[in-house]
């Protein structure tokens, strides 16, 4: 069945309706993060904002002209009366085919992951997709873990959002606090990342820049106020770049704009994640998999790590379309926005 599978004369959709809120029927379908189609009323519909894991709704006047349809919502978002698509029957799946020439960097890393792959060219391959992704009007959304910051490679990633190649930034407590820690005090976690100097008191740099940030009233009235003047997060602000940070428990703070409570989070990635056309997962397994939880398998993903286990839980959420690196994020960020800039101009 989540192979494409189906039965060649299909009996509609079986629907009950939930019996309470957050209550669903059981034998409730399961989505897959593949596009899925229900067929109710001798009609197949498409089911709107798939992703995996969900319950499957049916609303027989839902869409605005009063025809019938269809859409996912989590378990924790059902509501009592809402009619809930049960086993599998009438319920079609299809999954999109894997790129068969191996042409290109969404077909060439379709073999696995592998440290040994050229990176230069794979790269600039991923730089091509961003520049036709923004030509197109589409979305383009990244997911940064603190090494981008610890690396080096900060300035690079706000360079690409200064140039208009980010759409949305999801994020933790501890990248926003490191990128913001170096447009105050310039280090990252009390290290210079320039010149790997530790500055006395450094070690305090993190907790003050928190601190500051809280007496400015937030991120953005840093920026506004001249307390933050460069870095990741003062272009996300200067750019109007949807940014969500979501909050741990390993969170010092946190920041006033860190989203704490864990479904609050999870709701404003997931309208993220719909939204976007590509996704840059950027040293951050946690978050990555987070966001990649809510994406559809027709989402291209760019992963990189330098952690060859992380790419390949990464590129085993199910998406399609999947470029996976083991390199340095150091390296990777700089070079793509060389390429995206140098194309550019």
């Amino acid at each position: 069945h989540q192979n494409g599978a189906v039965l060649e004369d299909p009996s509609e959709v079986e629907l009950v309706a939930a019996p309470a809120d957050k209550v669903v029927p059981p034998d409730f379908y399961s989505t897959t993060n593949h596009p899925t189609e229900v067929l109710y009323d001798g009609e197949w519909i498409d089911v709107e904002r798939i992703e995996m894991d969900c319950a499957l709704v049916v609303d027989p006047e839902g869409a605005s002209d009063g025809s019938p349809r269809a859409y996912t919502k989590t378990l924790n978002t059902v509501e009592e009366g809402d009619l809930i698509a049960t086993d599998q029957s009438g319920i079609r799946v299809n999954p999109p085919e894997r790129p068969r020439s191996g042409g290109g960097a969404f077909g060439f890393m379709q073999g696995g992951v592998s440290a040994e792959r050229p990176s230069e060219s794979t790269i600039r391959e991923v730089a091509e997709e961003l520049r036709a992704v923004k030509e197109a009007g589409g979305n383009v959304m990244v997911v940064a873990g603190p090494a981008v910051i610890h690396s080096g490679a900060g300035d690079a990633l706000a360079d690409l959002v200064a140039a208009g190649y980010v759409d949305a930034l999801s994020a933790g407590n501890g990248f926003a606090t490191h990128d913001l820690e170096r447009s105050i005090y310039g280090t990252s976690l009390g290290m210079n990342v320039e010149t790997l100097e530790h500055p006395r008191k450094g070690h305090k740099h993190h907790i003050w820049t928190i601190s500051e940030i809280i007496r400015a009233g937030g991120i953005e009235a840093a920026v506004e106020e001249g307390i933050v003047t460069e870095g990741v997060m003062y272009e996300c602000v200067e750019n109007d770049v949807n940014t969500v940070l979501a909050g741990s428990i390993r969170d010092d703070g946190p920041l006033p704009d860190t989203v704490t409570d864990a479904v609050e989070a999870q709701d404003a990635i997931r309208e993220q994640a719909h939204e976007a056309d590509i996704v840059l997962m950027l040293a951050t397994l946690l978050h990555s998999v987070a966001v990649g939880n809510c994406l559809p398998s027709t989402t291209k993903t760019v992963c990189v790590d330098i952690n060859p286990a992380t790419v390949t839980q990464l590129l085993d959420r199910g998406s399609a379309q999947a470029v996976g690196m083991v390199t340095d994020i150091g390296t990777f960020v700089p070079t793509l926005a060389e390429f995206v800039v140098e194309d550019d101009s």
